[in-house]
């Protein structure tokens, strides 16, 4: 698993993360959801390698994870960033064939993995088509079929890893619902997931466990119904909100409710 154990990240002075414990498990995804600047971003680039936390440890497959080269992390775990920027003339196709980079499998099997990944996330049909033509939501499915390109087969001596910064970003509600799938397909392949996510429901109807973030510090983890609730919401939010139970999943289903802000501008 990844284990995350009292990590803090301080900037400029300031703490963004504070004593933050956390699992992520083969099998499972853990949602990370948490108002703007809760620190949900800061948490995922630590996850990802990116950044090293101010203290705390943190371990890969009960290794630390910084003791791992760079090739071996991208092998290990893949990345979809909320907003991928890519402004050379690159086609689809070779952007998810970016994916294959860690990869010493050939330039076929690289080829076929790549077209395989793309037919999951449903752009197979885009690969010759030049990446910055394509629309934002388009592009986030490019990006998420590399993703899946750089983690579709399995490592030795080791698990794989998926982080989702907002997968959803760009995407219509059929390829949100879609995005999820995939991710909880990937954990009954036996990949380890976290997502940072915004929509609750989403969430609520995808996630194994829901870790809340409240100004850097975790402040519930747990199974939907148990951090879902309206008292965790509104501690996390400041909203009030109804949960009942989702007539299809069974699961949480969450509705906020509308509150008049006094203070707003009455014309505006």
């Amino acid at each position: 698993m990844i284990q995350l154990t009292n990590i803090a990240y301080s900037i400029g002075g300031s703490e963004l993360l504070k004593d933050i414990s956390l699992t992520v498990s083969p099998g499972e995804m853990v949602a990370v959801i948490g108002a703007n600047g809760a620190g949900k971003s800061t948490l995922m680039r630590i996850l990802s390698g990116l950044i090293r936390p101010s203290r705390g440890s943190l371990s890969l497959d009960g290794k630390d994870l910084f003791s791992y080269s760079a090739e071996e992390m991208a092998r290990r775990r893949a990345v979809l960033d909320q907003q991928s920027v890519l402004t050379f003339g690159f086609s689809a196709l070779e952007v998810v064939m970016m994916g294959r980079t860690p990869h010493m499998t050939g330039a076929r099997k690289n080829l076929e993995i790549s077209l395989e990944a793309m037919k999951t996330t449903g752009t197979d049909h885009l690969a010759g088509r030049s990446y910055p033509t394509l629309s934002g939501g388009e592009q986030q499915r490019v990006h998420l079929a590399r993703a899946l390109a750089q983690i579709w087969e399995p490592v030795e001596g080791g698990e794989r890893y998926l982080f989702l910064d907002e997968p959803t970003s760009y995407l219509d509600l059929a390829h949100q619902h879609m995005a999820l799938s995939i991710a909880s397909r990937c954990t009954q392949a036996g990949l380890g997931v976290l997502a940072v996510l915004h929509d609750l429901n989403l969430a609520a109807n995808h996630a194994n466990r829901v870790a809340v973030l409240k100004k850097g510090r975790l402040t519930a983890v747990g199974t939907p119904e148990e951090t879902l609730t309206p008292e965790v919401l509104r501690d996390a939010f400041g909203i009030e909100t109804v949960v009942s139970r989702h007539p299809a999943t069974q699961g949480p289903l969450i509705v906020a409710l509308h509150q008049p802000n006094s203070t707003q501008n009455n014309h505006l």
